[in-house]
């Protein structure tokens, strides 16, 4: 299979149809780098440039591209930036921050995901990733502030101590709502308080607690 040119039609199908959105050069350009067949099940290699999620191990999911563009373009993201991710997954997500920013933290609730990701990072050279397993909704306090924070599971409600662990200026992007459809919305923090800049709709895995 040529991976090079799946990803680039991919690409090239997100820019056209997806209802005019316009995404930065930033994050174009890692889009077109990570290999996402990389991050899939084996099984799954002949639908790894599909724009539509797929399912990995923990009855869990990878994104769909169209999705992560979007999330990755309203956190609006910036070299400088050290960003908390919310649910490692397969670790897709992460590669496309890494990508773009600083350091990329990471909370992945299934040790074996958290693990796989890790190792799978590693090997694509991406240095500036650190995945932790454990329950996510309550951050990762102790390396706040975050210049962005991006929640890749659905909740109820924002998590309080991830809006505090958000700097001013920072922005937050996060699937609310229950099953079987939730809004994602994209908030900027000013003054100790989320702004809604944007908001769309998604289906997401809802997040994971001890």
């Amino acid at each position: 299979m040529d991976f090079d040119q799946q990803r680039a039609a991919l690409i090239r199908h997100i820019l056209k149809f997806k209802e005019g959105k316009k995404f930065s050069r930033q994050v174009v350009a890692a889009l077109k780098r990570v290999p996402r067949h990389r991050f899939v099940d084996p099984i799954m290699l002949a639908t790894a440039y599909d724009d539509r999620a797929l399912p990995i191990d923990c009855n869990q999911t990878i994104s769909q591209p169209y999705v992560v563009g979007i999330m990755t373009n309203w956190l609006a993201p910036e070299p400088h930036h050290r960003v908390l991710e919310i649910g490692t997954g397969s670790g897709y997500q992460t590669a496309v921050l890494a990508e773009i920013v600083q350091t990329v933290y990471s909370i992945e609730f299934h040790r074996s995901l958290a693990d796989k990701a890790r190792a799978l990072l590693d090997e694509l050279g991406y240095s500036n990733v650190l995945i932790k397993s454990g329950d996510g909704y309550h951050g990762l306090a102790q390396e706040a502030p975050f210049d962005g924070i991006i929640v890749t599971c659905r909740v109820e409600k924002v998590p309080p101590s991830l809006m505090e662990q958000l700097s001013d200026g920072g922005r937050m992007v996060i699937p609310v709502g229950p099953e079987p459809q939730q809004v994602l919305f994209a908030y900027k923090k000013i003054r100790g308080s989320l702004k809604v800049l944007d908001r769309d709709l998604v289906r997401f895995v809802p997040l994971l607690r001890k």
